[in-house]
């Protein structure tokens, strides 16, 4: 089989995010607290990053584990569909402040995705009332 020898570069920059976060999911991507973050483009997608933050709430938040699924298109209820690409653990997050700015969590995925795969967030623990986490994905289209 020969070689691709010539480089591929996307066409234009691809930037989805998140609903607001906020329901944990203590199982697999399987169930409705999976939240889609990211649809790959008719030709596919090259996805850079991935990155999380508290959204500002009212109080101190939890700490929690997120979890990166990648999905081949098809229905997110069937496990098989799915694999757990990665995870990342969020810090408890305190009051927010006017003074300081507050952290946030990224997991590097420089991959290409091929059409219509998806990108889904899962939390272990959920935010505290009145807190969200949003995730952003940084890419561009094929």
């Amino acid at each position: 089989m020969p070689a691709n020898t010539q480089p591929i570069f996307s066409i234009k920059g691809e930037v989805q995010w998140s609903s607001l976060m906020n329901s944990a999911n203590t199982g697999n991507v399987t169930g409705a607290t999976s939240y889609l973050v990211f649809t790959a483009g008719t030709n596919g997608s090259f996805v850079q990053k991935i990155r999380f933050r508290h959204v500002p709430p009212s109080g101190n938040t939890n700490a929690t584990v997120v979890r990166v699924w990648i999905n081949n298109g098809s229905d997110v209820t069937v496990l098989s569909n799915n694999t757990l690409f990665d995870e990342i653990t969020m810090a408890n997050n305190t009051t927010f402040s006017q003074v300081a700015s507050t952290p946030f969590y990224e997991i590097p995925l420089n991959f290409a995705l091929p059409p219509d795969y998806r990108i889904y967030v899962t939390l272990g623990t959920a935010p505290t009332a009145g807190a969200n986490i949003q995730a952003t994905v940084i890419g561009g289209d094929y």
